[in-house]
């Protein structure tokens, strides 16, 4: 495959959408970037600043999300084909992953599929095994969205919502949270054979307290135990939410890291 190393800003086919995309370009280590569950490519300006130009940054929205047109597939399937798609379009082999909560996810499993497709990733506070989705939380999260969507227009704009109904938002959540269950977790995290690092945060976040998260991040400590791939690099002030704006260096610390070794 020919390596496109050219500055790109553009949209990319994948199934029944277009993905919107910003190739930096040039000859560094390829780092793309996966969101959170809701949100657009904005949420990197910081770790991408402080990494500067030595490295090619590749960031793209979601479907439905940011510039990205809508679909009739948002299950996480869907954004393991768009991210083939985007890799394929711009020609990129073994980037470095790094994903935020749900782009944690996907990198880990797009890790443990593809091993001769990533030279690494960094999972941002994502990615962490836990089983406590019951039917009723199932059903808490559906009315927790119901509530939320009058704000969904004003989220949005700041990159933390998208083009979808109250009901949509609530089966990413769920589904995502179905694929932590230690069950379909824990044997992702035994396949994965590059260099993984964790960037953890502290506290809580919507709709997780502060000692429930603590607890779900402590049972990453089993996994790093066993499989000598995966290893915490960080343990950050930020809560969830706020880590990418206020603990972006010790991301990219931990980028620079894996591009060196």
């Amino acid at each position: 495959m020919s390596i496109d190393n050219s500055p790109w800003t553009g949209m990319v086919q994948v199934d029944d959408t277009t993905l919107a995309v910003t190739d930096t370009g040039g000859p560094g280590r390829a780092i793309v970037y996966l969101n959170g569950s809701y949100a657009d490519r904005s949420h990197w300006k910081h770790v991408i600043a402080e990494l500067g130009d030595g490295y090619r940054h590749i960031s793209y929205d979601e479907r439905a999300r940011g510039k990205s047109g809508t679909s009739s597939d948002y299950s996480f399937e869907a954004s393991v084909r768009s991210l083939d798609a985007v890799l394929t379009a711009r020609g990129v082999e073994r980037p470095i992953l790094v994903g935020w909560s749900y782009g944690a996810m996907l990198a880990i499993q797009w890790a443990a599929r593809y091993p001769d497709r990533v030279a690494a990733v960094v999972s941002v506070d994502g990615a962490m095994a836990h089983e406590w989705l019951d039917e009723a939380t199932k059903a808490q999260v559906r009315k927790l969205f119901r509530r939320l969507s009058p704000l969904f227009p004003l989220c949005r704009r700041l990159g933390l919502a998208a083009r979808m109904s109250a009901a949509q938002h609530a089966e990413i959540n769920i589904e995502l949270n179905e694929l932590c269950a230690p069950a379909l977790l824990d044997p992702v995290f035994d396949r994965v054979t590059v260099p993984t690092r964790y960037v953890l945060a502290t506290g809580g976040n919507l709709g997780g307290d502060a000692k429930v998260m603590e607890g779900i991040r402590a049972g990453l400590d089993p996994v790093f135990a066993r499989n000598p791939n995966i290893k915490i690099s960080a343990k950050v002030a930020s809560n969830h939410s706020k880590i990418l704006r206020k603990d972006f260096r010790a991301v990219a610390t931990t980028v620079r890291e894996l591009a060196a070794a």
